[in-house]
């Protein structure tokens, strides 16, 4: 049975969803997908936590939304995810957000400055791995990083993976993002195709294309919330 979406209007009026990617053919993928904007905002916020963090507060600040979604392309941990299925965010993890100290990098929790993980809504995620599911896209819910500098060889791969075990992908904006939405007190979820293996880089390994479509089909569920 196709599930149904989480209702977040008690009063009948129309739900809305901010959708924000970091580059313009992450936009016009989800753009494909939804088919229509109703309801259903689609931003480019740029590249990098400080400036999505920037920028989805300013469009906050402006609108009111029921959900904020951070959508796009990424790494995915081999033996996390598999190239060209999708990753939903159970958390948010500043993964380089810290000290460097004698005996590891530190995070920012365990300085007691802050924090460096935001937890998306469950009730979203859960709703959302469903349907997806339904849709036949090959979908995994795990912790996903936010770092500062794109992976580029096993090294780093391995550190993250020692800091974050439960880490199933990495992209640059999404702390950001939650951040923002977070200061605003509206839920939020990170939804991203996997495109290639963290690690070594190697560009011509990269199924852009792939990840797009991915993108694409699991965009079309968000019609589902907004109707």
């Amino acid at each position: 049975m196709k599930p149904k979406p989480r209702t977040y209007k008690e009063d009948g009026s129309k739900r809305r969803v901010l959708v924000v990617t970091s580059v313009q053919a992450e936009r016009e993928a989800v753009l494909r997908g939804i088919k229509q904007t109703g309801g259903i905002d689609v931003l480019v916020v740029g590249v990098g936590l400080a400036q999505a963090a920037a920028s989805t507060a300013m469009v906050l600040s402006s609108a009111s939304y029921d959900l904020v979604i951070n959508a796009g392309i990424a790494g995915g941990f081999p033996g996390k995810t598999d190239i060209g299925s999708l990753v939903l965010s159970s958390e948010i993890i500043a993964a380089d957000l810290g000290a460097e100290t004698a005996e590891g990098f530190c995070p920012l929790d365990q300085l007691e400055l802050g924090t460096s993980r935001i937890a998306a809504d469950v009730e979203f995620v859960r709703w959302m791995e469903q349907a997806l599911q339904h849709q036949g896209i090959s979908v995994t819910t795990g912790r996903i990083l936010t770092v500062s500098t794109v992976t580029g060889t096993q090294e780093t791969a391995e550190e993250l993976i020692r800091r974050v075990p439960e880490a199933a992908a990495e992209g640059m904006e999404g702390f950001g993002v939650a951040t923002a939405a977070r200061l605003q007190g509206v839920p939020v979820l990170e939804m991203r195709a996997v495109s290639n293996f963290v690690g070594p880089r190697n560009r011509a390994a990269w199924r852009i294309n792939e990840a797009l479509q991915t993108l694409e089909k699991a965009s079309s569920v968000l019609t589902e919330v907004v109707r």
